[in-house]
């Protein structure tokens, strides 16, 4: 397998990113995967360290098929896998209450994880949006919308693992991407990882605390 864990994914893909330390970039994690990823990539970078609260809207009878993803924000990005909608014939009825889950969960992680955290400026500066790998690539696409809208100056996305078409598919969505390695026979993200146990709540709080109590260094 490529990757130990997350943490070991994480140490590879910040040396891959070294040469965006000059550009004092922002990186974005989506939670929960992408934290342990992402933290060891800002540590690397000494870069700030915030997350980007994004949701896949799963097919009803088959929740890991993404239907689609939303993101939050005051006016929440949703984005609709129409090949997957059709074929599994879902309405929109159906596609909304899912939806609405999605961000009543949203609602409850931005609560636990962020309350009082202040959120980096993305506007103009450099952002690297980080998770543990990509498989349809839905929810990364509402992640990448969502800087866009921020006014972010550059977007990079990153990722250990990822399907050689999703990353394809991606390439319009942002100005560089970062892939440590891209497979056309895919699979399951937790296959490229020795270790890919759940990321609880606890810990990605944990880790956002430490990031912050590097902040004064900087």
């Amino acid at each position: 397998m490529p990757f130990t864990n997350r943490v070991a994914a994480g140490r590879d893909l910040a040396r891959a990113l070294a040469a965006y330390k000059g550009d004092k970039p922002i990186v974005m994690a989506l939670p929960r995967g992408g934290v342990p990823v992402a933290a060891v990539v800002a540590t690397a970078l000494d870069a700030p360290l915030d997350l980007i609260l994004v949701r896949k809207i799963g097919v009803p009878f088959q929740p890991e098929l993404a239907m689609g993803a939303v993101v939050d924000g005051p006016a929440p990005i949703t984005i609709r896998n129409d090949d997957v909608i059709a074929s599994c014939g879902i309405d929109a009825k159906a596609f909304d209450e899912v939806r609405r889950r999605e961000l009543t969960e949203i609602e409850r992680r931005r609560q636990r994880y962020l309350a009082g955290r202040p959120h980096p400026e993305v506007e103009g500066r450099t952002v690297i949006v980080v998770d543990d790998g990509i498989a349809t690539g839905a929810t990364t696409r509402a992640a990448l919308q969502a800087m866009r809208e921020r006014k972010a100056g550059k977007i990079v996305l990153a990722i250990p693992v990822a399907p050689a078409d999703t990353i394809e598919r991606l390439r319009g969505e942002c100005d560089a991407i970062v892939c440590l390695e891209s497979h056309t026979f895919f699979g399951a993200i937790g296959a490229y990882y020795a270790d890919f146990r759940q990321v609880s709540d606890d810990e990605v709080v944990a880790m956002l605390d430490r990031a912050e109590a590097k902040a004064p260094a900087r």
